[in-house]
C-alpha cells in the first residue's frame, strides 16, 4: 500500500527571530515568527507525512493553545510525528519540498537542509529534495513579509 501526504505552512518574519528551515539555521536578519520556533519547513513536513500516515496534523497533536509546545524545537516534533508514523508500519518512499521566500536564497543551505531532515527522520538524504523559490515580489511572501514551505510525502507500507 503506498499514501501520499501535503503540508503546508506560512509564518511572518520578524527581526529577534533565528531562520530555521527544516531544522538548519541559516543566517538571515529575520526569522519566521510562531508559537514553536517557527520552522515553516519542518512544520510542513510533520503535515505531511502525519497526512499521509492517515493520523491528523501538526495542530491535533502539538495545538498552538497548549503552552507546552511553546518556543519548541520543531524538529523535535517532526520526530514524534515521525515515531507514530513508522511505529504503524509506514517507511518512507520520498520527501519533496518546496520553500518560497524572497531572501535569503536557499540553495546555498539545501545540502545541510536535506541533511537535518533525514537525520530527524533516521533515513537517507537522497529520499528528500527541497527547492528554493521566489514569489516573485508578490503578496506577503514577495515583499519580505513572511515565508511559505511546502512538502509532498509518498509512503509506502509493505
Amino acid at each position: 500500500m503506498i499514501r501520499i501526504g501535503l503540508g503546508r505552512d506560512l509564518h511572518r518574519l520578524v527581526t529577534g527571530r533565528r531562520f530555521l528551515l527544516g531544522g538548519a539555521e541559516i543566517p538571515f536578519a529575520k526569522g519566521e515568527e510562531g508559537h514553536s520556533d517557527g520552522d515553516v519547513l519542518a512544520h510542513a513536513v510533520t503535515d505531511a507525512i502525519l497526512g499521509a500516515g492517515g493520523l491528523g496534523d501538526i495542530g491535533e497533536f502539538f495545538p498552538p493553545s497548549d503552552s507546552a509546545w511553546k518556543d519548541a524545537d520543531s524538529i523535535e516534533l517532526l520526530q514524534i510525528a515521525w515515531k507514530k508514523v513508522t511505529d504503524c508500519g509506514w517507511n518512507l518512499v520520498n520527501l519533496d519540498c518546496v520553500v518560497t521566500c524572497e531572501l535569503p536564497k536557499i540553495l546555498p543551505y539545501r545540502q545541510s537542509i536535506r541533511d537535518s531532515l533525514a537525520k530527524a527522520m533516521g533515513v537517507k538524504s537522497e529520499l528528500i529534495f527541497v527547492k528554493g523559490k521566489t514569489a516573485e515580489g508578490l503578496d506577503a511572501v514577495g515583499r519580505g513579509e513572511a515565508a511559505e514551505a511546502m512538502a509532498v510525502c509518498l509512503l509506502e507500507k509493505p
